[in-house]
């Protein structure tokens, strides 16, 4: 039964998922953490430290690694794997056979204008759910995590450092001073 309940949450997850996988990770958390309460909420912040340190996209990574910790198995990790990725190969089937015939129609263009800022507030959510107290310390006092918060934005922001070197110097930074 929970393999069901685990494939048709990370089908809904995969359908509704509109922006890829940081867009998910609000929908991911509400369903593993406060719906079905597979992980906690310290588990979901390690939960999207790995899928974001591992190779793959952060969406199909999170499903895989909550797949395994709702089930303790393998095959939860795939069915959740799955489920995530079989809306989104479906839509791209119908899309690809189509797009020729409607790129250029009003609807379309009207349809992906209001998509755009969407995503981004969803991307926004998925971030504001990750700073919790578990993240930046008890009231959120932890002055080194909005350290390197900051510095990693700027970086990313304006001196466009290779993610790859800010993960590696936080850990660095974190060896060192934490």
């Amino acid at each position: 039964m929970i393999y069901l309940e685990l494939f048709w949450t990370f089908f809904k997850i995969g359908l509704f998922g509109f922006g890829g996988g940081a867009a998910m990770l609000s929908l991911i958390q509400f369903e593993t953490v406060e719906h079905h309460q597979w992980i906690t909420a310290q588990g979901f912040t390690d939960m999207v430290a790995i899928s974001q340190v591992t190779p793959g996209p952060i969406g199909i990574n999170s499903a895989t690694y909550a797949g395994y910790l709702a089930t303790g198995s393998v095959f939860g990790a795939f069915v959740a794997t799955a489920a995530i990725v079989l809306p989104s190969l479906i839509i791209m089937l119908i899309v690809a056979s189509m797009i020729a015939k409607f790129k250029e129609n009003e609807w379309m263009l009207s349809i992906m204008k209001v998509l755009r800022p969407t995503i981004v507030g969803l991307i926004a959510a998925a971030a504001l759910l990750l700073m919790t107290e578990e993240t930046f310390g008890e009231g959120y006092g932890n002055w080194k995590s909005w350290l390197i918060l900051v510095v990693a934005f700027c970086a990313m922001k304006w001196e466009k450092i290779n993610p790859v070197y800010l993960i590696l110097g936080a850990g660095v930074f974190g060896v060192i001073f934490c």
